[in-house]
């Protein structure tokens, strides 16, 4: 049920992606517009040119997939609601495979079995992700708070 797309090796895909996102991260800054102009083969017809009315957090993700292709990465599109892997989800966290398991066996991270096999509904392996961001993010302003309590002058 994910869409990947691969990364851009073609220079002019790359040139291209970062003009749409420079476009799109304009029109998001500047203004509320959210009207995109379809144009087939690099020409816009004015009468009856076809006009896509998008939110702006669909244009920023957009921008977002942009940047990252034009940065040479590969993109995955895939719905919250779905079921992955454990291997899958261990590369979205960024760690291996046996200490996802370890981290499902301790109830970190809700899951089920189809079979023998452990599945995890993505939108949980986001959620977690989130959390561990958030304590990260806690954690280091502890330390700056205990650093500006000790005048340490950074």
């Amino acid at each position: 049920m994910s869409d990947v797309i691969d990364r851009l090796e073609n220079k002019e895909d790359v040139e291209l992606a970062k003009a749409a996102q420079r476009c799109i991260v304009s029109a998001l800054d500047h203004s509320r517009a959210v009207n995109i102009a379809i144009v087939e083969d690099g020409v816009e017809r004015i009468e009856g040119a076809p006009i896509l009315k998008l939110p702006p957090n669909v244009l920023r993700l957009f921008a977002d997939m942009l940047g990252t292709l034009a940065q040479g990465h590969a993109v995955a599109i895939m719905p919250k609601e779905m079921d992955v892997s454990t291997q899958e989800a261990a590369m979205f966290l960024n760690v291996s495979r046996p200490y996802l398991v370890r981290m499902l066996d301790e109830g970190k991270i809700p899951f089920h079995k189809v079979g023998t096999h452990r599945r995890i509904r993505f939108e949980d392996v986001v959620a977690y992700k989130e959390r561990r961001k958030k304590a990260s993010q806690d954690a280091l302003q502890e330390l700056v708070d205990q650093a500006q309590e000790l005048d340490l002058g950074y």
